[in-house]
């Protein structure tokens, strides 16, 4: 089904060759100025000096031939030379007739369905998520649903960091402090125990420790190093320690992210091509592409086009250890093996993008992925609090995601509760979706590269650019669904109709955009434009619902109308929200 956009502007190209111009002139955008037309086209300014004439000219001749249009109710030239369209009523709601009929409401498959990875998320294990985890994996999951909705094969990789110096650490701490553990003797060969030694909230007490003496005492983060090679190395009881640090700590992971309605498909990590590496760093000094600089071993990934320095990508450090470069190298040829994408997607801080910029230069350069891997760094900005630093605790500390959530769930349970009589159990159930939509539309509201203040007030406020507005706004609309049931109508039989008043039409004309704004979306993976589409719209429907008697409307098949463009608004909403990953409760 072509875009609404699509339609019009194809009306208006044919009127420009009637006419007598070119017709690629006739592109047709929404109204800049709503109060005088819905919708506008300048092309005629830009042809002035082709054709040597006013663009008033110009512009009044196209509005001649379409005056008997089935798409436009209305087109006028206006000084310098502007054409101001409005919509046919009966277009407008025959295009939305068929966005009802159709799948996924008109938006059209994609020519080639691609294969897509989505490395978000990044936790390191041993370690509870905090406030600075929230947009990878807020903006990940949307952009992988909103790609998914488009019809690709997405796969989500939460990109673990689990190998290295911070495993060393722990084991190191819990050595210190239980010697006689089976897993710290070297003769033993039976099996070790399936339970964990420590729960997770020792193991998030235990690394902070270790990471403290380490700075402090050299021999300890000698032996904390020495400790990290007999990890790697494959020591059997340094193996077994670390299989239970990751499965106690994934385990959390799962549950922290679950409340955040956050899902990956992979919960790989750096380990997992720890075994690859080596392959890796022998092929690239095989082909000529890595040499020794002071001892470690690099890829320089400098072109004579940059205008800024471009450090080498360092692949091994002078003590042979390897780094993130090596794992995030390594993982790519992981990738392409057991994938084969077309596109990866990293959803990380914008101060990475250096780093990035490297990674991806020496993948390119190595040969190591496709020639047309389409390599893309999302970076975001930081998440601040009302002083414009990074959002803290009152204690001035890093604020735990789960208290965060836990925090808005109790603000939301309050309002819920402030003057309505309702089941305890329930109230908390709202109060936990509408505080879920708080915090992610608060944040996915917000364009991703940009930092953005976190205010708990704003964001749970039940009015203006936010969550709980657009829920309550979803949760009025099944209200007067269901009284329309209980009254015995019919939703299955009610059909769209012309639109008979302008705020009708304005919520119509909103609906219409759809498809165009979810493939705009995806393409500048920018959830952001769901969120900008669903205000509007929401504002949209509030309009016409405080200026029109839906309910109480004695025309049936008026009523009928109006029911039947209130489903299709409900179930576009639903549809967004999802995207952006919450849902909305039947009732608040």
């Amino acid at each position: 089904m072509k875009e609404f956009l699509e339609i019009v502007s194809e009306e208006m190209k044919q009127a420009f060759e009637k006419a007598g111009y070119p017709a690629e002139y006739g592109k047709v955008n929404v109204s800049n100025r709503p109060d005088l037309c819905e919708l506008q086209c300048n092309g005629a300014m830009a042809l002035t000096k082709q054709f040597k004439k006013a663009p008033i000219m110009i512009a009044n001749a196209v509005a001649e031939v379409l005056a008997d249009s089935k798409v436009f109710s209305r087109v006028e030239a206006v000084m310098p030379g502007f054409l101001n369209c409005d919509i046919a009523p009966e277009f407008l709601a025959s295009y939305l007739q068929q966005m009802e009929e159709a799948d996924k409401f008109g938006l059209e498959k994609p020519e080639k369905i691609k294969k897509i990875v989505i490395d978000y998320g990044g936790p390191n294990v041993a370690k509870p998520l905090h406030v600075g985890h929230l947009r990878s994996a807020v903006i990940g999951e949307s952009v992988k649903r909103i790609a998914r909705y488009m019809g690709h094969d997405v796969t989500g990789d939460i990109h673990m960091g689990d190998w290295g110096l911070q495993m060393g650490l722990i084991i190191t701490e819990l050595q210190e402090r239980k010697p006689e553990l089976v897993y710290f003797d070297d003769t033993y060969t039976g099996e070790y125990p399936k339970e964990a030694p420590f729960t997770i909230s020792e193991l998030e007490e235990i690394y902070p420790t270790a990471s403290g003496k380490s700075k402090e005492d050299p021999a300890y983060k000698e032996k904390a190093m020495e400790a990290t090679k007999k990890l790697q190395n494959g020591v059997r009881g340094y193996r077994a320690l670390w299989n239970h640090i990751i499965a106690v700590s994934v385990s959390d992971l799962k549950k922290n992210y679950n409340n955040l309605n956050v899902h990956f498909d992979l919960w790989n990590g750096e380990s997992t091509v720890h075994d690859i590496i080596p392959g890796m760093v022998d092929y690239m000094k095989k082909e000529g592409y890595a040499h020794e600089s002071d001892g470690a071993l690099v890829v320089d990934v400098k072109e004579d086009t940059d205008t800024k320095e471009i450090p080498p990508c360092m692949i091994l450090k002078s003590d042979g250890a390897s780094l993130y470069n090596t794992t995030d190298l390594a993982t790519l040829m992981m990738r392409r093996k057991e994938i084969d994408p077309d596109q990866v997607i990293y959803v990380v801080d914008k101060r990475q993008a250096l780093y990035f910029e490297q990674v991806f230069r020496c993948a390119r350069k190595t040969k190591i992925v496709r020639d047309d891997l389409d390599l893309v760094f999302l970076g975001f900005g930081t998440v601040n609090g009302k002083d414009g630093h990074a959002f803290k605790t009152r204690e001035g500390g890093v604020m735990r995601l789960e208290n965060l959530i836990s925090q808005i769930n109790e603000k939301m349970f309050e309002k819920i509760t402030e003057n309505h009589e309702v089941e305890e159990q329930e109230a908390r159930q709202t109060a936990k979706t509408v505080a879920l939509a708080a915090i992610k539309y608060g944040d996915l509201s917000n364009q991703a590269s940009k930092d953005y203040i976190f205010d708990i007030d704003r964001f749970t406020s039940f009015e203006g650019d936010t969550g709980p507005y657009i829920l309550y706004t979803i949760v009025r609309i099944k209200s007067i669904l269901n009284k329309y049931v209980q009254a015995g109508g019919n939703l299955e039989e009610a059909n769209i109709k012309v639109p008979v008043n302008k705020d009708e039409k304005d919520l119509m004309m909103v609906i219409g955009r759809f498809p165009a704004m979810v493939r705009n979306a995806y393409e500048e993976l920018a959830p952001h434009k769901i969120c900008a589409y669903i205000y509007e719209m929401a504002n949209a429907f509030n309009h016409f619902y405080h200026e029109t008697k839906i309910l109480t409307e004695e025309d049936a098949d008026k009523k009928a109308g109006y029911i039947a463009l209130l489903k299709l608004t409900k179930e576009i909403l639903e549809t967004c929200i999802d995207l952006l990953g919450f849902d909305a409760p039947e009732r608040m």
